[in-house]
């Protein structure tokens, strides 16, 4: 590492968010950078997960399988959520000085449902000296995060099949 690293976002309504994210994830596994990766409201059920997992120098910190939407979830299901949620940040906290690079996926949501100890993790992100490259994604991030970042990809919808009705399709969509 030996230097500060920059705040990445990509964020917006458009399909490709995590693609730019996996996209700069190999980028920097092909330079010899050790990358954590971190997917927040996703289950392992998407199709870059085994091929992430053949890349010795990407670490995934694995998630507790998360029950439907946000939105869909009962009250208990968030707290549930929220707690294992801190002590992965917990984790995040503790390992992040040893990669090169951090890539937290659907963290603007996680951040804005409040399921990250917020106040905690702008500090995080604030704090000065070394650290990772850090990639959030995500829609909607909160200000005080883009006021952070060094870097903001706004990926813009401007068609999607969802829209006709067609589902996510395997190996395309997840």
């Amino acid at each position: 590492m030996g230097q500060r690293g920059m705040i990445h976002v990509y964020c917006g309504d458009g399909k490709g968010k995590t693609s730019a994210a996996l996209g700069l994830m190999i980028r920097a596994a092909g330079r010899g950078k050790k990358i954590l990766f971190v997917r927040f409201l996703k289950n392992d059920d998407s199709g870059e997960i085994g091929v992430l997992e053949q890349i010795s120098s990407i670490c995934q910190l694995r998630m507790p399988k998360v029950p439907g939407f946000y939105w869909t979830m009962t009250r208990d299901q968030k707290e549930e959520l929220k707690r294992a949620y801190t002590r992965v940040w917990e984790t995040i906290e503790e390992q992040a000085g040893e990669f090169d690079v951090l890539v937290m996926d659907e963290f603007t949501s996680t951040f804005r449902y409040g399921l990250i100890p917020n106040e905690r993790v702008l500090s995080f992100l604030g704090k000065e000296g070394e650290r990772p490259e850090i990639i959030l994604t995500g829609r909607d991030p909160d200000g005080r995060v883009l006021e952070m970042a060094d870097y903001i990809s706004e990926i813009k919808a401007v068609r999607h099949p969802f829209e006709q009705g067609i589902p996510a399709r395997e190996g395309i969509e997840y």
